[in-house]
């Protein structure tokens, strides 16, 4: 594994190769850990290009804590909402404030889920439903980060504390919060040294299932710990709950003499191994951020204040505490390491990928495949559960376009996902299918992929014109508004999907 990782950096095929076999996570972490950071930087961003990986960047944002009124908590998620910022849900505070409202929890989760289009990720939440936690935890400061740079437990010698008997006065509720929610997140960290961290894995395993029974997204949180037992024991308890999602813990849960390096290759690895191909951070100083943005990261969780989240990404220790509002500040890390790409992922940026996921249907899309790889990523599966998708009126349903089409060769104008679904049904009826794309990477991918999985002739074109010339009809595989115009501009008469 070391070899090919070691050509991955600097050979598609060997990317490719990696993508498509089956990975030890044991080989994957020891190959890593001998790159430079260079290397290992130029490693992640390669999983990060489709259909190797997602290649979104995007932030989720913690809106609550237990001390808000209600009334600020609906305006954060409104808010969140607006710039199309997924929220993350923590399950203890919605209880808290729905306690100090005369409601439940859930309660709470209804009134937001009503308001909202955008994806809801459920987080503290155990064998008992919503955590319920003390107030020294509900209110912590965020001593550890503060404090830095390394702890193996909390710094005031806190357990994972529970207030159980609330937790049973409200279990009964357990199954509609995962109803109403996009993903859940759960939490292996216990099995990687931190069980004052973090509750015990089979909670972890009690959620994941329950996840899995409403097909929902499963994220699964893990730290950097000492960079490589306990890194690959992250993994592989991830991975056995078939986490869709790695979220990756530094800040003071990384060990490691060199915390920069080490959460680089942390996400680089993540990058490889991640089932659903996105890799998220919940808790990372700035400088790991930024290392971990060029090596790959797709996400970053971050908060209003009084969120715990607010603080815990892109500050260093002497500033990281409770009060901070991270979402500005993280926004503009990722526009200052990634300039003039217009990040993070915007609300108009998960319509189409909603658009996307809605034409395609539950059937096609990740978990499952069409060759070699999965039909998008778990994005794709945690949309289906969103306000968002719900609401989307298609213009033509997948049968509708088969249907629409005339003639033996068809044009696509798009290489991504969705052309990979339009030619499988396509191959159906039609003899050859052209793909066209000006991204040559893109191009390749999808041909390649395509070519032995279906019976039509598929043959690639870059130029728009050149394919729809070639063509008896032609269709704008793609659902990005400003892609499918400039498709419009050379090829007039293409049937659009949006």
């Amino acid at each position: 594994m070391y070899d090919l990782i070691k050509e991955a950096v600097h050979d598609d095929a060997a990317a490719i190769e990696i993508s498509k076999m089956k990975k030890d996570v044991g080989s994957v972490v020891d190959a890593i850990s001998e790159l430079s950071l260079e290397d290992t930087m130029k490693l992640g961003m390669s999983f990060k290009r489709f259909p190797l990986g997602c290649d979104l960047t995007e932030v989720v944002v913690g809106t609550c804590a237990s001390d808000l009124e209600l009334v600020d908590l609906l305006g954060n998620c409104r808010l969140s909402d607006m710039i199309g910022a997924p929220i993350h849900i923590c399950a203890y505070a919605f209880s808290d404030i729905g306690e100090k409202f005369g409601m439940t929890g859930l309660e709470v989760m209804k009134k937001v889920h009503e308001i909202v289009d955008v994806p809801l990720d459920l987080d503290h939440f155990g064998e008992n439903g919503a955590m319920r936690l003390p107030r020294n935890i509900s209110g912590c400061g965020g001593d550890c980060y503060n404090d830095g740079p390394a702890f193996t437990e909390c710094p005031r010698g806190r357990i994972h504390e529970r207030l159980i008997d609330k937790e049973l006065e409200q279990k009964d509720d357990k199954e509609e919060w995962v109803k109403l929610s996009s993903s859940v997140a759960v939490n292996v960290s216990s099995e990687q040294t931190g069980e004052a961290h973090a509750a015990p894995l089979r909670e972890a395993r009690d959620v994941a299932d329950l996840a899995k029974k409403y097909g929902k997204g499963l994220e699964s949180i893990m730290f950097v710990g000492d960079g490589y037992d306990e890194v690959i024991t992250g993994f592989e308890k991830s991975i056995e709950l078939g986490a869709d999602v790695i979220v990756v813990e530094g800040g003071p849960f990384n060990r490691c003499e060199n915390t920069t390096e080490s959460f680089a290759k942390t996400i680089a690895a993540a990058r490889i191994l991640s089932l659903g191909k996105v890799v998220a951070t919940n808790g990372a100083y700035e400088h790991e951020v930024r290392a971990g943005l060029r090596s790959g990261l797709n996400m970053v969780i971050t908060g209003f204040p009084k969120n715990h989240h607010g603080y815990m990404c892109g500050y260093e220790p002497g500033t990281a505490r409770r009060g901070k509002f991270g979402l500005p500040r993280v926004i503009q890390i990722i526009n200052e390491e990634f300039p003039n790409r217009g990040l993070p992922a915007q609300k108009h940026d998960l319509l189409a990928i909603a658009t996307a996921v809605k034409l395609a249907g539950p059937e096609y899309i990740y978990p499952n495949k069409i060759g070699s790889y999965y039909v998008g990523d778990a994005h794709w599966a945690t949309l289906v559960n969103s306000r968002m998708y719900q609401n989307i009126q298609l213009k033509h349903t997948l049968n509708d376009i088969v249907n629409l089409t005339e003639g033996n060769t068809v044009s696509l104008h798009g290489g991504r996902f969705i052309s990979w679904v339009l030619a499988k049904e396509l191959d159906k009826q039609v003899d050859e299918i052209i793909i066209s794309d000006v991204d040559k990477w893109v191009l390749d991918n999808t041909i390649n992929n395509l070519q032995d999985e279906l019976n039509a002739t598929i043959i690639a074109e870059s130029d728009d014109k050149v394919a729809a010339s070639q063509s008896d009809f032609s269709i704008a595989s793609t659902t990005m508004i400003p892609i499918k115009d400039n498709i419009l501009k050379k090829v007039p008469n293409a049937l659009t999907i949006v």
